[in-house]
């Protein structure tokens, strides 16, 4: 069991598959039945006792930065970034704030409803710090409505995951939630990039594992998937917890 008490949403990103909703909206900022997908984000984080958190900021960073200062439940910091550092680069700038253990990261459009144990839960039960350097919650692809592409990973019996080979389907995507270690960012680079690239590194080594999400998750790319997820809501056909 890995405590789980820092932890960093990322809503920094462009949202431009997103467009024209994210023209004058952050995309973490727009709503789903009601609540902002940021807020959804940090509900889960609160529940979790996931309280020390990092939000960083870019697109309409005022506007991220009003709805971080609206919660008063958890130890919110802003990492403003001026320049776009990615993924990866973005939480290699917030490691400082996400102290020495593993921590939590979400995607600021990450929406999840959970299963029978709470994921976030469910993530630091399976961490092992001896033998991950990262755990990423994936979904399956057959129950995903909207485009997956050939997938993003395949995992073996005990869950350690690799990247499909050329013609090869994977049967599972990345679902935006994950436990990293700081260990993982020994030889981060400076300045943006993925944490695709680190993800690589892991897999090298053994040390990327994926826990498959038993929930409800939403795939929120374009309009039409946020569309069809607050119909989906709206009309019962999954419980929102949040």
């Amino acid at each position: 069991m890995t405590p789980l008490t820092h932890g960093m949403v990322l809503a920094a990103g462009l949202g431009q598959r997103m467009r024209p909703l994210t023209e004058n909206t952050a995309k973490p900022l727009l709503m789903l039945h009601g609540r902002s997908l940021l807020n959804r984000a940090l509900d889960r984080f609160a529940a979790a006792g996931v309280n020390k958190v990092v939000v960083n900021a870019h697109w309409h960073a005022q506007q991220v930065a009003a709805a971080v200062a609206a919660r008063s439940d958890l130890q919110l910091s802003l990492q403003h970034e001026h320049d776009l550092l990615e993924t990866g680069g973005g939480v290699t700038m917030a490691l400082p704030k996400l102290g020495t253990r593993p921590f939590v990261v979400a995607n600021g459009d990450s929406v999840w409803l959970d299963g029978p144990t709470p994921v976030l839960e469910r993530l630091g039960a399976t961490f092992d710090d001896e033998s991950m350097d990262a755990l990423l919650l994936v979904v399956r692809s057959a129950q995903v409505d909207g485009e997956v592409g050939r997938g993003d990973f395949l995992l073996d019996p005990l869950g350690r995951a690799r990247r499909p080979k050329e013609r090869e389907l994977a049967p599972y995507i990345f679902a935006g939630v994950q436990v990293l270690s700081p260990r993982l960012f020994a030889a981060a680079p400076a300045g943006a990039f993925s944490l695709n690239r680190l993800y690589d590194q892991a897999i090298e080594a053994g040390r990327l594992y994926a826990l498959v999400h038993d929930g409800v998750w939403f795939h929120l790319s374009t309009p039409a998937d946020l569309a069809r997820a607050e119909a989906a809501m709206a009309a019962g056909l999954v419980k929102a917890t949040f």
